[in-house]
């Protein structure tokens, strides 16, 4: 049986995306309906060197947007994702080659 999956956030991170513009906002909530409906890419991952930090990524207008998780999938029927605090930061020549290298990894 497939489990069912809940993405909850908590007031930073509906601040930090209710702050965003339109076309970034979407794309974190397409993002988010992926995970939800089981699919699995770059859009959501573990953070390396963590042991429980999840995000949801995307890249908008030279921009790379970050919406930082935990995800607890031990429940018996739910699996539970809690969103808490975003960032933005400035998409540079250096975050891109870095970025496509750890997607190769």
């Amino acid at each position: 049986m497939k489990k069912n999956l809940q993405v909850l956030f908590m007031d930073k991170a509906s601040s930090f995306l209710n702050d965003l513009e339109e076309k970034a906002r979407s794309k974190f909530g397409f993002s988010i309906s992926k995970t939800i409906n089981g699919f699995k890419g770059e859009w959501f991952e573990k953070m390396s060197g963590t042991d429980d930090l999840w995000e949801f990524r995307i890249k908008q207008a030279g921009n790379i947007y970050r919406l930082f998780a935990f995800w607890d999938g031990e429940g018996e029927e739910a699996t539970l994702i809690v969103c808490t605090h975003g960032n933005t930061q400035q998409e540079t020549k250096n975050s891109s080659q870095l970025n496509s290298k750890s997607d190769t990894s």
